[in-house]
């Protein structure tokens, strides 16, 4: 009888250890995995902030370091069509007439193919409660040219704060000790580049 008792509670105990060496074991995957599904829907919406930032810079010579400004121009600003047809003239038929045949908006020619695209949401970083992107512009002096500069940060806690706090941590550390920013991170404020730093 006590040796049955013995047994059940050491099947019991095996069970259990086998049970905490499997979750140490996921915990850092299942970590990896949530890491990488966020970036990736954070990075697409940076891209879609470039892209618009970039439009932005076009048409005013500077990026913007507001929200509002910017979604306003995209709901307001517009952008020629063009129709290129061969010059008549040419019998090379190596050069084109632009003709503009009407204008369209600069949001319809970016998201009117996304069905599920909200510009309200440009500003929102996913999987963060309703927190905004951190976007800074500036002005730079290269080489004797003045040139505007954005840089938009997203810090690992932002996203990542409803994960393992320990995990988060270790990972922002990790960043820093090789001198890189703790998050996302698309352009910079010294330099005269968009570039993202998932790239």
């Amino acid at each position: 009888m006590k040796s049955n008792i013995v047994k059940i509670v050491l099947a019991v105990v095996v069970i259990v250890l086998a049970y905490f060496l499997y979750a140490s074991i996921m915990r850092p995957i299942r970590f990896q995995e949530q890491l990488n599904a966020r970036n990736t829907q954070i990075v697409n919406r940076l891209k879609d902030i470039r892209t618009a930032q970039n439009f932005f810079k076009q048409f005013n010579n500077h990026y913007t370091s507001s929200f509002d400004t910017l979604i306003d121009f995209l709901q307001t600003g517009q952008i020629p069509v063009v129709k290129m047809v061969a010059d008549p003239t040419d019998t090379t038929f190596t050069r084109s007439i632009n003709d503009t045949i009407g204008f369209i908006k600069i949001a319809d020619s970016l998201y009117s193919k996304r069905p599920n695209f909200k510009l309200q949401d440009l500003p929102i970083i996913p999987f963060s409660e309703g927190r905004k992107f951190e976007m800074k512009t500036d002005k730079i002096d290269k080489g004797g040219v003045i040139v505007s500069v954005i840089e938009i940060t997203v810090p690992y806690e932002y996203y990542l704060f409803d994960l393992g706090k320990q995990d988060v941590v270790n990972l922002a550390e990790r960043q820093k000790v090789m001198n890189r920013y703790p998050g996302l991170k698309m352009g910079s404020l010294t330099e005269a580049s968009t570039d993202g730093n998932w790239e």
